[in-house]
């Protein structure tokens, strides 16, 4: 398997965006009736290469997004952005959830299902090709796509480890 480089970021100054990606409603049955609560999965970014994700559970809706937006600040992740687009195909896989990403030509657009493209457009990708392979639980497709994301090496790093010219990682 390859080697999870992740570059973590600390979210100081930085001025991010929040989106919520899903709220789950989570009843307990008890002996005085039912008790409900609420998850939120968050993706923070600041639409700049930064991106971040998180998980808030509460008894109201608005504070469980709150603690979401907390938790995503503690995962942020700088990812290669290229001409809005990123450098090279990536294939991640988290439980059964399996996604792959590919670079697009300049106006494509993100052409990417609902979670994917939350968190691809709070990183700052506007173009890219995505695909959403196997299962659909949106914690497991965010968790899948950060795992791409954060594998995914600069042109210049290929070319410092290969000990070739960055013209030749290009045209090969």
């Amino acid at each position: 398997m390859a080697k999870v480089n992740l570059n973590k970021v600390k979210a100081g100054d930085l001025e991010l965006k929040e989106k919520v990606v899903a709220i789950n409603r989570v009843v307990k049955t008890t002996k005085g009736g039912r008790a409900f609560s609420f998850s939120a999965l968050v993706v923070v970014g600041n639409e700049n290469g930064v991106v971040g994700h998180g998980l808030g559970k509460a008894k109201e809706v608005q504070e469980a997004i709150t603690k979401g937006i907390e938790d995503a600040k503690k995962n942020l992740i700088k990812v290669p952005v290229m001409h809005g687009t990123i450098p090279h195909d990536q294939l991640a896989k988290e439980g059964a959830a399996k996604v792959l990403i590919k670079p697009a030509a300049h106006g494509t657009g993100v052409i990417a299902g609902g979670s994917m493209r939350a968190v691809l457009e709070s990183a700052g990708i506007t173009d890219v090709l995505a695909k959403s392979l196997g299962s659909a639980n949106p914690h497991n497709v965010v968790k899948a796509t950060f795992k791409a994301l954060a594998t995914l090496r600069e042109p210049v790093q290929v070319a410092k480890t290969r000990t070739v010219s960055l013209k030749k990682v290009f045209n090969g």
